[in-house]
This record gives structure tokens, sequence and C-alpha cells, in this order.
């Protein structure tokens, strides 16, 4: 039953960040200027990679949820924030301070990355 909670979040997580991102591309324009990337339509390997990522992450959370006995909302949704500040949170701001990442830009991914963390946590404990 957690492999179909993993498929439906890597799923629904992908649409999500996809919308996310066509909402959050003026404002890292903005802050980026001349370095600003055109996005644009992704080539179709970059669509595929990007789902398969998104179902490792799904699957590493199940995984670590189900170890911790965590696996029921709202139990899930909280494993889903730590994970986040322990994880993408710490390593954007690393790209910060050592990188020179703009913050604005820092923060839309880790906007992506809660987003994505919470959905996973929301369909594997509805699953659960």
């Amino acid at each position: 039953m957690i492999v179909w909670g993993v498929v439906v979040a890597a799923v629904a997580a992908f649409v999500l960040s996809s919308v996310y991102y066509v909402l959050t591309t003026p404002l890292e324009q903005r802050a980026l200027g001349e370095r600003a990337l055109d996005r644009g339509r992704p080539a179709p390997w970059k669509v595929v990679t990007e789902l398969v990522r998104t179902a490792v992450v799904g699957a590493g959370f199940a995984w670590v949820a189900a170890q911790a006995d965590l696996l029921a909302l709202p139990s899930s949704l909280l494993l889903a924030l730590v994970l986040w500040v322990a994880f993408p949170v710490v390593l954007l701001t690393g790209s910060i301070i050592w990188e020179r990442v703009p913050w604005q830009t820092a923060a839309i991914h880790a906007g992506d990355w809660l987003l994505k963390l919470l959905l996973v946590a929301t369909a594997i404990g509805l699953v659960h």
C-alpha cells in the first residue's frame, strides 16, 4: 500500500513543483537580474529524471517514516518538517554562504522542498 502512496506522492509533487516554479520564476528572475536562467519547456529526459528523483525522495521518506514508526498523520508531517530543516534548509543555507547563491533563489528552492516533503508525508500518511 505504501508503494501506491510513493507513486501518487511522486506524481503529485512533480505537478505541484512545476506549478510552484512557474509562479515563482518572475521572483527569481527579478532577484537574479542578468544571471536569470531561461527555464522554458524542459527536455523530456529532464521531466522523467525529475519524476524519478521525486519518487526516490518519496521512497526514502517512506522508509525513514516506517523505521521511526511515523507513517500516520500527523506524525508524518512532523517528520517532513524535521527532514526539511535538517537537509534542504541546511544545504541551501550552505549554498548561500559558500557558493554565493542569492538568498531569494535558495528560499524559492527551500519552499519547493517544503511543499514536496509535506505532500509526500500527507500521501504516505493517508495510505497508511
